[in-house]
């Protein structure tokens, strides 16, 4: 697994309900590592998912992904985000209504495996509601759907939004 280590070095400016801020982040974090942010609102958290994932640029500074430099400021390479393999859950799920709980873990698949498919059904307790639709499960059902098809991508990085 290329180095094992995540680099982030990064500055952003932010425009929060009190005025600017600098978000501002140094720091290391060894793959496989459960990390959790959490903090008042207003401080960073979201932008910072949104910078790793490559859905916000950083101003300045340097992310490197094991070996894999995605985004450096003075060398100008910021690496688009379908190039980076992450998986992104949010709050709400986001699942598609009108797509079976199979489909839509089946839809984050760039190359499909049914294989891995049923072996997300089972190990998250779904294979009973493949064939429901998002509208007729629960909420916990939804979120165990959406972290199914989170890892269906086989994503080298996993990251998970939660307001709670």
């Amino acid at each position: 697994m290329e180095n094992g280590v995540i680099d982030i070095q990064i500055r952003k400016r932010m425009l929060t309900a009190s005025g600017t801020m600098d978000l501002v982040i140094d720091t290391s974090i060894l793959m496989g590592e459960l990390v959790a942010l959490f903090g008042e609102s207003g401080v960073g958290k979201t932008t910072l998912l949104r910078i790793l994932a490559g859905l916000t640029t950083p101003d300045e500074g340097m992310i490197r992904f094991g070996k894999t430099l995605w985004f450096d400021s003075e060398k100008r390479i910021n690496i688009p985000p379908q190039q980076r393999n992450i998986s992104l859950m949010f709050q709400d799920f986001a699942l598609f209504p009108n797509m079976s709980v199979e489909e839509n873990i089946a839809f984050a698949q760039p190359e499909k495996d049914a294989d891995l498919v049923n072996i997300l059904l089972e190990k998250f307790g779904l294979a009973e509601f493949r064939n429901r639709k998002p509208g007729g499960l629960s909420g916990g059902q939804k979120q165990r759907v959406a972290l199914a098809r989170a890892l269906a991508r086989k994503p080298r990085l996993l990251l998970h939004k939660n307001n709670g």
